[in-house]
């Protein structure tokens, strides 16, 4: 395991992660409750997708303890999210009007952990150096 601080960069990609996971899983919460409690077209279906945002969230979240823990793993399991995230993104931004700040916002902010979790500094901390040629 590597030694020394957690460099900031590293820090900064677990945090992005694990807010993302968090608002996945609060949607997954929302969703939940208006089909147990309001009233849906679908409530079995509004059920059936909260839990598939559970399942959605599940990843990040993981993704983002191992980053804090420094491990090497999570690398991965974080891009992902952060590469499933961007095509996200620009269906918001193609939709229109509201929705085009919210695809923005999701756009940057997963390019923002992608050129995080890229960084030198945050790869060495995670213990993955370069390749030996």
């Amino acid at each position: 395991m590597p030694s020394g601080p957690r460099p900031a960069r590293l820090t900064g990609a677990a945090a992005i992660t694990a807010a993302e996971g968090a608002l996945l899983a609060a949607y997954g919460v929302y969703l939940m409750v208006m089909g147990l409690a309001g009233d849906p077209d679908s409530p079995k279906q509004t059920e059936i997708l909260a839990v598939v945002f559970f399942a959605l969230a599940a990843l990040p979240l993981v993704a983002a303890r191992g980053l804090w823990l420094r491990r090497r793993w999570s690398r991965g399991p974080a891009m992902i999210t952060q590469i499933m995230a961007l095509p996200v993104a620009w269906t918001l931004i193609n939709s229109g009007g509201a929705l085009i700040a919210g695809g923005i916002a999701i756009g940057v902010v997963a390019l923002a952990a992608l050129v995080l979790l890229v960084n030198p500094t945050a790869t060495e901390a995670l213990g993955i150096g370069p390749r030996d040629a």
